[in-house]
């Protein structure tokens, strides 16, 4: 009976926690089409009652939304290639190579996890100053960023590269082929799903960058849209079906890309799980 039962009880506990985390999303595609009153309705209301879509093309021109998505995908795109041209060769040595020097090398790449971007913007706004890096503020947003990202990177692909039989690369190396030669012919070919996946969940990540952007691009030229959606916020901020129709467009593509790979997302984090 206890068998029977259990897998309908945790089915039904995930949905209920996949409801309650979700309702925030629901909540601000409905608030985004409410009138003003409408949102401060007691009872509230789950659906409105007039909803107006035009607040949509109102919110994209006037608040310059394809400056600021621009800006995020420029963003994101560094920190992703970054993260995966460099990650990914550190992972590849941490999972094939095993000494004192490497097991340290992981200590200090998972320590870079542990540090919020809160503590670490101070010092690296005062680093970059030193070095003349904030005259180019997204370069300088891109490698902080990076640095955050990259444990998570390293540690997933690591894991993946784990799961590849080193006796491939052996083989190769018989065959006449050098370590570098049997990397990118045996080994990356095989780590690629592994690799795309995390390069996605990278981006998506990058895409809603703030703490870094907000301290150090000065030029709302050069902001991210997660600055620009904190250009609402103030003292006297009431429109919140504006804020939230520049949310709903901000992260909607987001959503879009991982609902549409999300097949791949879940069988690219579990790759490197079974060897």
């Amino acid at each position: 009976m206890t068998r029977t039962y259990t897998p309908w009880f945790l089915l039904v506990v995930a949905l209920a926690l996949a409801a309650v985390y979700l309702f925030p999303l629901y909540w601000m595609y409905v608030t985004s089409l409410k009138t003003g009153s409408e949102i401060f309705a007691n009872p509230p209301t789950f659906w409105p009652r007039e909803p107006n879509p035009d607040i949509y093309p109102e919110t994209w021109a006037r608040r310059t939304m394809p400056v600021f998505l621009l800006n995020s995908v420029i963003i994101a795109g560094g920190i992703t290639a970054i993260t995966v041209i460099l990650g990914t060769g550190c992972a590849y040595v941490l999972a094939r190579y095993r000494n004192v020097w490497i097991d340290i090398g992981l200590f200090c790449v998972l320590m870079l996890q542990v540090l919020p971007a809160s503590v670490m913007v101070t010092p690296l706004f005062v680093g970059f100053n030193q070095i003349g890096l904030l005259n180019y503020p997204r370069t300088a947003v891109v490698l902080a960023a990076a640095a955050k990202a990259m444990p998570f990177f390293v540690v997933l692909v690591r894991a993946t590269f784990m799961s590849v039989p080193r006796e491939l690369e052996e083989a190769a190396l018989v065959d006449g082929n050098s370590r570098v030669g049997a990397f990118f012919s045996i080994v990356l070919p095989l780590a690629r799903n592994g690799i795309l996946v995390c390069a996605i969940l990278t981006f998506m990540s990058a895409f809603g960058e703030y703490i870094y952007s907000k301290s150090i691009i000065q030029s709302p030229s050069l902001q991210p849209a997660s600055v620009g959606l904190s250009g609402f916020l103030g003292p006297n901020s009431t429109d919140w079906s504006s804020i939230m129709a520049y949310s709903a467009i901000y992260v909607t593509p987001i959503l879009l890309v991982f609902v549409i790979l999300q097949r791949r997302i879940v069988s690219g984090l579990t790759s490197g799980a079974l060897k």
